[in-house]
């Protein structure tokens, strides 16, 4: 789910989310929404929208039973569909909203606001910040903010993750030709955020990312793989897990990943 579905303060080439231009005379302030939905309003949608997609399976002679009695009890919210979360002005009461239902939520952000991060009511259950690029320029050239001093602000954010009680993830959704390259740079920004895990993850061409890169800009899982294996050399971290079918690898200092529910 998202609070901020059209909003983000980056306009970042891989991602799939329609963004203001991409269709002619189709403009919006990406950055700033005229108004915003109440956090309980939010989290009862979110369950009624649920309810919604399962229309149908409950007569379906091939439905699992089971998973279907799991679907209709949802336990795990992850705010990152789409735009940027950390725009949205109550989200740590959405995160307190969904802790007090019984959930678990995994916030996902660009890291470009840490200013919102630090001051959250709740930590959320587990924090992924998108790491998509190795320095300035590049990160210039694939995010592209519509924000002032974004790569800094990025920094920063990368400097407080050590701060947070809950278990952090640096993703890094990787395109070929843009930023699948340099893991030694990649490296040292990792070293200042200490996460828990890291998660290289192959750029997908679906979307309206059709518009601004093409399907040869997707990686293959074995270039992923190779570039997360070079990733563990520079920063000691072990290649702890991967899905072949989701082109991820999943890199952390633990043996075992932590099981939050």
């Amino acid at each position: 789910m998202t609070p901020a579905l059209h909003y983000c303060t980056m306009r970042c080439r891989f991602c799939w989310r329609i963004q203001s231009g991409d269709i002619a005379n189709l403009k919006w302030q990406e950055t700033q929404a005229s108004q915003w939905e109440e956090p309980q309003e939010i989290v009862e949608a979110c369950m009624q929208a649920q309810l919604k997609l399962l229309t149908g399976y409950k007569g379906n002679p091939k439905t699992n039973k089971i998973k279907l009695r799991e679907a209709f009890r949802p336990r795990h919210a992850a705010i990152s569909l789409a735009g940027e979360p950390t725009l949205y002005p109550h989200l740590g009461e959405l995160i307190k909203c969904f802790h007090q239902r019984g959930f678990t939520t995994f916030l996902v952000t660009n890291g470009t606001l840490p200013e919102v991060l630090t001051s959250i009511s709740d930590e959320p259950t587990q924090l992924y910040v998108s790491l998509c690029a190795f320095d300035e320029q590049s990160f210039m050239k694939t995010c592209r903010p519509q924000i002032p001093e974004a790569w800094e602000k990025l920094n920063k954010t990368l400097g407080i993750l050590p701060s947070f009680e809950c278990p952090t993830v640096l993703r890094l959704t990787l395109a070929r030709h843009v930023n699948l390259s340099h893991p030694e740079k990649y490296a040292r920004l990792i070293e200042k955020a200490n996460p828990t895990y890291i998660e290289p993850k192959a750029y997908m061409h679906v979307g309206f990312s059709r518009l601004r890169l093409g399907f040869e800009n997707m990686p293959s899982h074995e270039e992923i793989r190779n570039f997360a294996k070079e990733l563990a050399k520079e920063t000691g971290y072990s290649v702890l897990d991967e899905s072949p079918d989701s082109r991820v690898v999943l890199l952390s200092r633990l043996e075992k990943a932590i099981r939050l529910a």
